[in-house]
């Protein structure tokens, strides 16, 4: 868990007097980073009572196809292209944005896997 409020020093070194103490609302988390493999999620409790499925592994995408209006679920073999971080090609990590080689052709990522749990893509045209 990392905290998400005010440093206690300001810039200068110099001691901030705090008014309130930390909150649990202010605590962030670790990344979750969904890479390549064998389907797996986690529910994470949120404020709220709401919950968000976190995707942690995933081989399989659901691809829409603008040119004849169809979606279907097909597996992604490897991370072809990441612009948010070059490494993510490399380590095979899916994030949003990214261009995914599939059965069918190259994909766009338009969903937020670490958030939403799952994969969804639209085929892009070679």
């Amino acid at each position: 868990m990392q905290y998400q409020g005010r440093s206690k020093r300001k810039f200068t070194g110099g001691r901030r007097i705090a008014s309130k103490g930390k909150r649990k609302s202010e605590l962030g988390r670790e990344a979750a980073d969904p890479h390549l493999d064998e389907t797996r999620r986690k529910n994470v409790d949120t404020l709220g009572g709401n919950r968000k499925v976190r995707l942690l592994r995933c081989n399989v995408a659901n691809v829409a196809d603008p040119s004849n209006n169809t979606t279907r679920q097909v597996s992604i073999e490897t991370v072809v292209d990441n612009e948010s971080n070059k490494h993510y090609v490399r380590r095979n990590i899916l994030s949003r944005g990214g261009i995914v080689k599939t059965d069918i052709g190259n994909a766009r990522i338009t969903s937020r896997p670490g958030q939403d749990g799952v994969v969804n893509a639209v085929l892009i045209k070679e």
